[in-house]
């Protein structure tokens, strides 16, 4: 697909082969998002005859430096607005190391162009359906299809990022000292409190390979060269408390160009076969951390991720879902197969007690996990949108379960 046009005549044919088979509605393929591949094969299975779109438009990122916005063709990665000084857009919300300083990344989203059923093309915006802006931004889908985001864009001269290490023993007694620190932190910094067991590859260091370990991983954002040594003080500040109880075997935390923040947390490049399971958290108490911690053991990594700061504070003009006000989000990921989904199962058993009801929809994988993510109230508006937006229910298909109440009618 090279243009806009070109994207919008194949939206328009896959949309007219769905309505003239209204039993085999049209599913969306989120592209470049690692969090969403987990039931893809399930999907394409179960799906066989409906039409799948998985956009990767083949057009650049535009960067306006006088507005501070970029315009991102759909399919468009973080790894993509970096090399030009770009920003990732997620539609179900986004949890950056940028978070707790921002706010959820569809908060930054200014303006969204959207093929309709019936082939209508839309900019929507603040003053052009805007209604529909704000259904799209976490609302579910189930509304069209996205070809192009314009997303705000902020001054990044460097972050301060890396991980500490400790012996997984340590971890139990180091987890409320952490949680005491990240209750009152300042928002320019982002963690995840991180038990990992990786597999013994050439390319990690050695007290990370084949090895189970806690890491405290994350950034501290630093707009200009000035903020650097504030930036770094915050991190001596989180980290003091935590040494003084248990020596690190590494420290990694260092001054970086925001190009090296994509390596913090270890992702796989490529999408891999995995399981996994998470759900927004309430404080946890000491022989809570003690149970999680110790559960999963055979899992590649369990980590609580810090929320608040501007996370939790709501936005000016945000979307259908805008902010998280719990303090944690829980997320345990291993290779797919019989073993993580015993270790799922007893870290899901683990957390039960500080479960707040409510999921980050980026982070649901399963159509069978719980997956609440709107309130009540929030649900029925976004509901009224898609209606009028799809009133045939083209794209029925793509409203997962992760917009609903688990377990209540739609």
């Amino acid at each position: 697909m090279a243009d806009l046009d070109a994207d919008r005549a194949d939206v328009i044919t896959v949309g007219t082969a769905a309505l003239a088979n209204p039993d085999l509605p049209a599913r969306l393929r989120a592209g470049g998002d690692h969090h969403r591949y987990a039931d893809y094969p399930a999907l394409e299975v179960a799906l066989t005859g409906s039409p799948l779109l998985r956009l990767l438009i083949d057009g650049p990122v535009r960067i306006d430096p006088d507005t501070r916005t970029a315009r991102v063709p759909a399919g468009g990665t973080w790894g993509d607005v970096l090399h030009r000084r770009r920003h990732r857009v997620l539609l179900g919300g986004g949890l950056s190391f940028y978070g707790r300083r921002f706010g959820l990344a569809a908060n930054s989203v200014r303006s969204l162009t959207v093929v309709l059923a019936d082939g209508e093309v839309v900019e929507t915006s603040a003053t052009n359906r805007p209604d529909l802006l704000w259904a799209l931004r976490g609302g579910g889908g189930g509304i069209g299809v996205v070809v192009a985001a314009e997303i705000d864009l902020v001054p990044m001269h460097s972050v301060v990022t890396g991980m500490a290490v400790w012996d997984p023993a340590d971890a139990a007694r180091l987890a409320p000292v952490w949680q005491e620190w990240a209750r009152t932190a300042p928002p320019q910094i982002s963690t995840s409190f991180r038990m990992l067991s990786l597999p013994p590859l050439p390319s990690l260091p050695p007290y990370l390979a084949g090895r189970r370990v806690l890491a405290l991983d994350g950034a501290v954002v630093a707009p200009s060269a000035a903020d650097v040594p504030a930036a770094q003080h915050i991190v001596d500040t989180m980290l003091s408390p935590l040494t003084a109880l248990a020596r690190p075997v590494a420290n990694t935390w260092v001054p970086a160009p925001p190009q090296a923040l994509p390596l913090t947390h270890l992702d796989p490049p490529q999408p891999v076969p995995f399981q996994s399971d998470s759900a927004l958290l309430h404080e946890i108490d000491e022989p809570g951390w003690a149970r999680i911690l110790n559960a999963g053991s055979g899992l590649l990594a369990l980590e609580p991720r810090q929320l608040g700061g501007a996370f939790a504070a709501p936005p000016t003009g945000g979307g259908a879902l805008d902010r998280f006000t719990a303090p944690l989000l829980y997320y345990a990921v291993g290779l797919a197969g019989d073993a993580t989904v015993r270790d799922l199962k007893a870290v899901r058993s683990a957390v039960e007690p500080f479960l707040t009801g409510f999921t980050a929809p980026n982070f649901v994988e399963h159509f069978d996990q719980p997956q609440r993510t709107l309130d009540d109230h929030t649900r029925i508006r976004v509901e009224r949108i898609r209606h009028g937006a799809d009133p045939t229910g083209l794209f029925a298909g793509d409203i997962d379960a992760i917009r609903l109440p688990h377990g209540s009618p739609a």
